[in-house]
């Protein structure tokens, strides 16, 4: 077997675990989808940027339990074979976290439930009284998340590998040594990454990585 190049896997969630936006999941149990469309239209209209877009969203959970929140997080679509990708990718030798604009309370989730090794995550949502306060002061930023989590020995933007399939996704393309596109809508990312993929199996993401060398 080839050696494998990659020491640090980082993936995104929105879009890319999940079959469409998790918020969407939330937005609707919670009966506030007008509210999670109008942030949407207004983030891809480049009206908001993107500190304003996850505050909004993050908003959407104001005066519910963390439980709460994550029973959706639990009911939302997502891809097939995310446990057995992130098994086999830690099986041949790398580190693989989340990178991702969700507060640490969803990172979390997805962490234990799938067997990441880590996780960046936004900050800015306390919990008052048990119950999710309003955001304050969300600064969501990937490429810092990437500068943290690079921050271990033994790692380093060359050896990273990248799956999200957003605008902030295609900065870290260009940042680390590799970028996968995973079912992304917006060509600008698709064309930022090295490999662009439409599946709904994350296996198959694993085998991408697999075959992919980091850029000189």
């Amino acid at each position: 077997m080839d050696p494998f190049p990659w020491r640090l896997v980082t993936v995104d969630i929105d879009g890319t675990l999940t079959r469409g936006h998790g918020w969407h999941e939330i937005a609707q149990g919670f009966g506030r989808l007008p509210e999670y469309e109008r942030t949407n239209r207004r983030f891809f209209a480049h009206e908001i940027d993107e500190d304003a877009h996850i505050t909004d969203l993050l908003d959407l959970a104001y005066g519910h339990s963390v439980a709460e929140v994550l029973a959706r997080v639990a009911a939302t679509p997502k891809l097939d074979g995310i446990r057995e990708a992130v098994a086999s990718l830690r099986g041949r030798g790398a580190t693989v976290a989340l990178l991702t604009h969700n507060p640490d309370y969803v990172a979390e989730w997805y962490r234990s439930t799938f067997g990441f090794d880590a996780f960046d995550s936004t900050h800015g949502q306390a919990v008052v009284g048990g119950l999710l306060d309003h955001p304050r002061g969300v600064h969501a930023d990937k490429l810092l998340g990437l500068s943290r989590l690079l921050e271990s020995p033994g790692r380093s933007a060359r050896t990273t590998v990248h799956v999200g399939d957003g605008w902030s996704d295609a900065l870290v393309f260009r940042r680390a040594g590799g970028g996968i596109a995973l079912n992304s809508r917006l060509p600008e990312v698709e064309r930022a990454a090295d490999r662009a993929l439409h599946t709904l199996d994350f296996r198959d993401v694993a085998a991408a990585i697999e075959g992919l060398q980091p850029r000189e």
